[in-house]
């Protein structure tokens, strides 16, 4: 499998288990980058390799009332920040061509988000800057469709990972099949795995999203024994006040112990392959 290269992080092809997490979205610069900070520092003291995480903009609110973020160019401050102050590399999502140029110049990994997976010019456009792309593959997708996804992005000269977030699994539900992870990966790019996205009741809440976080821990660790090369986690000081997605959000306290635990899975199925 071809490792992908963010900012001196491997990413696949037998490399270090790497952390991506953050928040949602970007509530405030001062928030923003105290949960870097604390995310950062646990990572480093369990030797693990960190990207931070958080949406400058999120445009798939189920409510237009909802709060989607400080917007692309304060929100790219906020991330320039971050990674100058905290030494990490930042992803964030675009969900337009128009927002590709600007996120080229401040992110070293350009999300595609799960609802837009599908979207050609988006998808071909973020591939074409050359920065590693991270696609969330859609709740509505077999895992074997993201080969499609995978050859647009190689022909527009990127590279991707690709990440697993649930299936629609009836209405207001997501379901993880676990086998999603070895047929992706089985597609030479490296896999991702999002247990904070897929406990998720999308649209459960009315006018917006609900979750289940008791599930997070369960999901990661059965992600790690399947086999995962990165690890996306949503975190928060304090979920139930998070202003998107706090429902399905890990409370950074919780952190340590649920980091520890799939690290161990990951060095055994790494011994036993």
């Amino acid at each position: 499998m071809p490792k992908i290269d963010v900012c001196g992080i491997p990413v696949g092809d037998g490399s270090p288990l790497v952390l991506i997490a953050g928040p949602c979205v970007i509530e405030s610069e001062d928030e923003a980058l105290a949960l870097g900070r604390a995310v950062r520092d646990i990572a480093h003291r369990l030797g693990m390799p960190y990207i931070f995480k958080a949406s400058f903009d999120k445009a798939n609110r189920s409510s237009h009332r909802s709060f989607r973020g400080p917007g692309l160019e304060a929100g790219l401050a906020v991330l320039r920040r971050i990674k100058a102050e905290l030494g990490v590399p930042v992803l964030s999502d675009v969900h337009c061509v128009s927002q590709v140029a600007a996120a080229k110049e401040v992110l070293d990994v350009i999300q595609i988000p799960a609802f837009l997976c599908r979207q050609t010019d988006l998808v071909c456009a973020a591939a074409a800057t050359g920065v590693p792309v991270n696609v969330k593959k859609g709740q509505f997708l077999a895992p074997q469709d993201v080969a499609n996804i995978l050859a647009k992005v190689r022909e527009a000269g990127g590279a991707a990972m690709i990440t697993e977030r649930g299936t629609t699994f009836g209405y207001h539900n997501l379901v993880v099949d676990m086998r999603a992870l070895p047929i992706m990966r089985a597609m030479g790019c490296p896999v991702v795995f999002d247990a904070t996205h897929s406990v998720q009741l999308p649209g459960a809440g009315g006018a917006s999203s609900s979750g289940q976080s008791q599930y997070v821990p369960y999901l990661a660790r059965a992600a790690a024994a399947a086999g995962i090369d990165a690890l996306f986690l949503e975190v928060h000081f304090e979920p139930s006040r998070a202003l998107s997605d706090g429902p399905n959000m890990l409370r950074v306290d919780a952190l340590p112990g649920l980091l520890a635990a799939v690290l161990a899975i990951d060095a055994v199925v790494r011994k036993y392959q």
